[in-house]
């Protein structure tokens, strides 16, 4: 029970601005108000701007929660999760609940924020429609994609195009249906909006621009979309995106005043002055809000004003949007266009870099920025249109950025560092965190790291985009020359390179002597770092440390890949993708034997064993190394496949033996453990038949020579080698490739491909220690055949033939 001499203050809405409201009022008076919370989710508060991260698999459920249950509990706040408010009785001050939960109140805080617009569209009630607003949507969207295959999206806004993309990276074809001729119309541009469109058709999906949405087709469930020009698409899943409506129905049938929102003032109080409002639901001044800047300052003046500061006055801030799509940067705020002959358009346009850059001046003013491509300068921008300031002297070049425009106007006052930033400039849209606050925190708590500073403030804890402004206030308030390195985990407060340069000094040999000897925070590691140890520790003392296959993930444990029904792949190496008959009848005949449900061909050039449950791998295992197939270490984070086209034995094209090399590539470096998967490929010519050029490391033959090319990457994001040498032998390819894999292998941090390392390390980096430096590359190719001695045994053979780690493969007791 609540202690009877303090005020009730009943919040109707567990989301984001509801909650923020609470925190401020609780970090106000922390024992001002006995608090109750009605959630309509059977949920804790979570992040709703994060639900297209978990859609496309980059963040969990889990990791999306705002606050935990122990923090209802710790701050003595009594939640009903998945209990609707139904009513509000202002004549007695009570609220009264779907499970009859009446609570009286002294105050109450409506946050009932907002309902997705459905278009009466015929259709729109069958299965397979569902809107994108919380988190059973995205479950909703979740299951259906692991069954089907085609996904519409109405709606090409922020919201619809986050959805299209997370369902893209969920493996559906997806289509767009728009109504307006550009993309974001309302926060980019017609050319910014061209290049976005662009990009994301680049990457699989389709748009269907001018498009009225006519109906939803299907008889039982939804089976496509019909526009009114009568084009159609087919689609097993329907995502509505157009848009949301204040959700007012209790403040309406309870006789606030409503416009289209609940009307409020400038201190978020409604028409009765015992009731706020705060978020999607409201209108201030005529206007309703989406964006998530807003709500956190309607939450601060709610706050400050339940906590009895009569002063505190709302003001709508600037705006700004970006987008949430993975290797995509869209940035925009305040006018897209000018609106007068008075005002000056500055446009920059790379299309080399694929950059767009435009500003809206007015009266010496920024008025509006749009930027694709590159939106590094995105902050400082934000904070010249918010802040009004005066650019005549740097207007000549403020389409430079901040480091050239300040150096141009001579002013030495200004440094192109977060030192300059005002404290009230917000860093963490996501969870709208100011600079002044991060700093604040650092200095009061004593924070010293990154994972600190996002567990005391929430900064940069959510989409990360803010993550090196982040470092930057640390490093800056903690009086650090540079931004401090992300830690490991929570276990310590060093970085992955701190570690790994530990573990060589000291000599730490097991992970128990790296967390004695490094002050590890948790006696057992975590699940973060003990696979990282696992693989540093196998990397350093090769033939000396013990591999812990308890550190490892359920795919490396158990030796091929998991499959979403539980079962598992069996793939068998197949040198350079050569096979013969021989070993295609023994694959064949495992196939049968084990009653294996489907057999498929690999990009990879191998053959995989679909469908295999776990207590049935040794056996396959077994009757495949009889026939001298061993382990393809497609599960791993090791080297997968070396690719090959047929080269010159056989192909009229051909300039040397691909093949030949690819095999004795992947023998060379079979069974060898890197930071992340790793794949090869050898091409008979410049044609490039085997893709050598988005590989970590491919190889094109040439007329007396062969290219060597590094870095590649396929997949969602993808990119193209760079050119690292041209070798004159098959022996200096062998000789770069070793190089090559072990300098990956020492520096790059855990989960790192090379595509990224060699981004961070520079290929300038690369050559130096390679092509430039011969001892050392020897040396490298040295320590790397030293740790083949003790990788290539096969970890089939040693499960199916010697019993190891027989426990991992037995099917758990049944108990009556």
């Amino acid at each position: 029970m609540h202690p009877p001499h303090r005020r009730r203050l009943v919040v109707i809405g567990n989301g984001m601005a509801g909650m923020r409201t609470v925190e401020e009022l609780l970090a106000r008076c922390p024992a001002g108000y006995a608090i109750t919370v009605f959630g309509d989710e059977p949920l804790v508060n979570y992040n709703r701007i994060m639900l297209s991260s978990v859609l496309a698999g980059d963040k969990s459920a889990e990791e999306i929660a705002i606050n935990a249950h122990s923090w209802y509990e710790e701050n003595g706040l009594t939640l009903h999760a998945g209990d609707a408010v139904l009513s509000i009785c202002r004549k007695t001050r009570t609220v009264t609940s779907a499970s009859g939960h009446t609570v009286p109140y002294d105050k109450l805080l409506i946050a009932t924020g907002s309902k997705p617009l459905m278009p009466p569209l015929p259709g729109i009630e069958l299965p397979g429609v569902v809107a994108f607003r919380q988190m059973s949507d995205v479950q909703a969207m979740l299951e259906t994609a692991q069954t089907k295959r085609r996904a519409a999206v109405i709606g090409g806004g922020l919201l619809g195009l986050e959805a299209a993309w997370g369902l893209k990276r969920r493996g559906m074809d997806v289509a767009v249906a728009h109504l307006m001729p550009s993309l974001m119309e309302r926060q980019l541009d017609r050319e910014a909006a061209a290049l976005l469109q662009r990009e994301l058709t680049e990457r699989g999906l389709h748009f269907f621009m001018n498009a009225q949405s006519e109906e939803i087709l299907g008889e039982t469930r939804a089976e496509g979309l019909l526009f009114a020009d009568g084009r159609s698409v087919p689609a097993d899943l329907v995502v509505v995106a157009t848009g949301i409506r204040p959700n007012v129905a209790l403040a309406k049938a309870c006789g606030l005043d409503i416009n289209r929102g609940i009307a409020v003032g400038n201190g978020m109080e409604t028409s009765d002055p015992d009731i706020y409002a705060v978020g999607e639901c409201v209108e201030h001044g005529g206007q309703t809000f989406g964006l998530v800047a807003p709500l956190w300052e309607q939450a601060k003046v709610c706050a400050a004003r339940l906590a009895g500061d009569a002063t505190a006055s709302y003001t709508t801030p600037p705006l700004s949007t970006r987008l949430k799509i993975t290797g995509i940067d869209v940035f925009s705020a305040g006018q897209l266009a000018t609106q007068s002959d008075d005002d000056s358009e500055l446009v920059l346009r790379d299309s080399g870099r694929g950059v767009y850059r435009k500003l809206i001046l007015r009266e010496g003013r920024l008025v509006g920025a749009v930027m694709y491509g590159d939106v590094a300068e995105s902050g400082w921008y934000f904070e010249l249109i918010r802040n009004h300031s005066d650019i005549s002297p740097f207007r000549d070049r403020i389409l430079l950025g901040r480091a050239l425009s300040h150096a141009c106007a001579h002013d030495k006052d200004m440094e192109t560092d977060v030192a300059d930033l005002s404290d009230d400039t917000q860093i963490c849209g996501c969870n709208g965190i100011s600079k002044g606050a991060i700093a604040a925190a650092i200095k009061s708590k004593q924070l010293t790291t990154l994972n600190e500073v996002r567990a005391h403030t929430k900064a940069s804890a959510s989409c990360g985009q803010c993550t090196s402004a982040v470092q930057a206030i640390l490093a800056h308030v903690t009086g650090a020359a540079a931004p401090l390195p992300e830690t490991m985990c929570g276990c310590t407060d060093l970085s992955h390179d701190a570690v790994r340069k530990e573990i060589l000094t000291q000599k730490l040999k097991t992970q128990e002597m790296v967390f004695s000897a490094l002050a590890w925070r948790s006696a057992d590691g975590c699940a973060k770092c003990r696979p990282a140890l696992n693989y540093y520790l196998l990397c350093a003392w090769p033939g000396e440390y013990v591999d812990d296959s308890r550190s490892r993930f359920v795919n490396e444990r158990l030796h091929a890949n998991i499959q979403k029904d539980g079962t598992y792949s069996v793939i068998p190496r197949m040198w350079g993708g050569l096979t013969n008959p021989a070993e295609l009848r023994a694959i064949a005949a495992a196939a049968e034997k084990h009653g294996v449900p489907a057999v498929k061909v690999t990009g990879g050039q191998r053959i995989d064993l679909l469908g295999v449950p776990k207590e049935r791998l040794p056996a396959i295992w077994a009757d495949l190394n009889a026939a001298g197939l061993v382990s393809g270490h497609a599960y791993g984070k090791s080297l997968r496949t070396v690719k090959t086209c047929v080269g010159s034995e056989w192909c009229r094209f051909g300039t040397q033996d691909s093949t030949g090399l690819g095999v004795k590539l992947e023998k060379m470096t079979w069974g060898s453990w890197t930071p992340h998967k790793f794949k090869m490929a050898v091409s008979g010519c410049p044609r490039n038949c085997a893709e050598a050029s988005i590989k970590d490391f491919g190889i094109v033959c040439v007329e007396g020579g062969y290219d060597i090319m590094v870095g590649g990457n396929g997949g969602i994001e993808v990119r193209v080698t760079d050119q690292l040498t041209r070798a004159v032998s098959e022996e200096e390819v062998m000789e770069f490739c070793a190089a090559f894999l072990q300098l990956y292998r020492e520096e790059a941090r855990y989960l790192e491909r090379t595509a990224p390392w060699v981004e961070r390390m520079g290929i300038a980096y690369v050559k130096k220690r390679l092509v430039d430096d011969a001892a050392g590359r020897k040396a490298l190719a040295g320590r790397f055949a030293h740790a083949q001695r003790y990788s290539q045994d096969d970890p089939w053979f040693e499960r199916a033939g010697r019993g190891a780690d027989a426990h991992e493969f037995k099917s758990l007791a049944v108990v009556e």
